[in-house]
């Protein structure tokens, strides 16, 4: 394959969806050059070969760094092996790297792995997709200007989908829509009932997850097999963004929202105008200015954190049915309680009356 030498060039280690995603966007992109990818699965390879002439491709990702190093790396395996792979990674003369979200399976890994890059002080992409589309970016825009007045609620219904899978970016969405306020508690319930897994992880039948943010903002996010969207529409995904002057409803990945305020109060429905290229694309391209000032920006990749520790603290409250306290590290989970509520009250030590609270 005849590259530029003014190209960067790229390798992807694992090739689902999200890596080809990314080698599609590589080879799209005027910075970039793919010219090698490592995936387990034979008949992977057999595909990309025909899709991208003159790829190198390889069986394991330690051979591919080791015989053919590339400027940058895109980790698109599944969360539990982000770690190994980002770190050897990083033992590379690295310009820069992207690692497809969750960014890890568990909060402590995906600290690990952030604090890694940040002290090798290369550029970090992390595609959450609503963080590079022109409608989400205008609605952020819109509620940070107070155009609906004091931010009050964000209700998020997702069906077929679970906390983690689509949750992380509607989580990592509405942190960014609040202005990155911290969390104060996470209280969730899971039904477990019918053992579903997505993208190599357990997952949820149905849940309601509430967050409760320091300023107040409680975010309520519905996900789950048998949930509906009640919104304007019936798409795949329902945001109602309540503030006290108007609100904002939207669908998503959709291009377009409802808006309801002091200036439009009879309600308006917008289309930002938008980009003509990937989201992937867009993110490693938005590594291109950090490349030339040498002034990495972690603030997209530590919101991402942030709603990975939401849906951690999400799991084990319903796990374990408490209301985690954050920061979520530093939470201790109570002695177990007998305590039943809805049962009648017998007299037993060690309680409180509520009428009194």
């Amino acid at each position: 394959m005849r590259i530029s030498v003014k190209k960067l060039t790229a390798g992807v280690v694992g090739c689902g969806r999200g890596g080809q995603l990314s080698l599609q966007a590589l080879a799209d992109s005027e910075f970039y050059a793919p010219i090698a990818a490592a995936d387990l699965r034979s008949e992977i390879g057999d595909e990309l070969r025909k899709k991208f002439p003159g790829l190198r491709i390889f069986a394991d990702f330690r051979e591919m760094f080791a015989t053919c190093p590339t400027d940058v790396v895109c980790v698109s395996t599944y969360p539990p092996t982000h770690e190994e792979i980002a770190v050897e990674a990083l033992k590379l003369p690295l310009e820069a790297i992207l690692v497809e979200k969750p960014i890890a399976d568990t909060v402590a890994s995906g600290r690990r792995i952030l604090d890694f890059i940040k002290q090798s002080k290369v550029p970090l992409a992390i595609p959450h997709g609503l963080m590079v589309k022109r409608c989400p970016l205008e609605i952020i825009e819109r509620v940070r200007n107070g155009e609906i007045g004091e931010l009050k609620l964000v209700e998020i219904q997702s069906p077929r989908f679970d906390i983690m899978s689509a949750g992380i970016h509607w989580l990592q969405f509405s942190i960014n829509l609040n202005s990155n306020h911290p969390v104060e508690s996470v209280l969730a319930a899971c039904d477990k009932t019918t053992r579903t897994y997505r993208d190599g992880m357990k997952v949820e039948t149905v849940a309601v997850t509430s967050v409760q943010l320091v300023n107040g903002v409680r975010i309520v996010m519905y996900t789950g097999d048998t949930i509906r969207s009640n919104g304007r529409r019936q798409s795949d995904v329902t945001f109602r963004i309540l503030g006290s002057a108007g609100q904002i409803e939207f669908w998503g990945w959709q291009p377009d929202y409802y808006l309801v305020s002091p200036a439009f109060p009879h309600g308006k429905l917008l289309e930002p105008e938008e980009q003509p290229v990937s989201v992937h694309r867009r993110h490693l391209e938005n590594l291109i200015p950090m490349l030339r000032s040498k002034e990495p920006d972690y603030s997209l990749p530590e919101s991402s954190l942030k709603a990975l520790e939401i849906c951690e603290a999400a799991y084990f409250s319903a796990k374990h049915g408490v209301e985690v306290r954050f920061p979520f590290a530093e939470f201790t989970l109570p002695e177990p309680s007998d305590w039943q509520p809805g049962t009648p009250y017998l007299g037993e030590q060690n309680a409180r009356d509520g009428r009194y609270l």
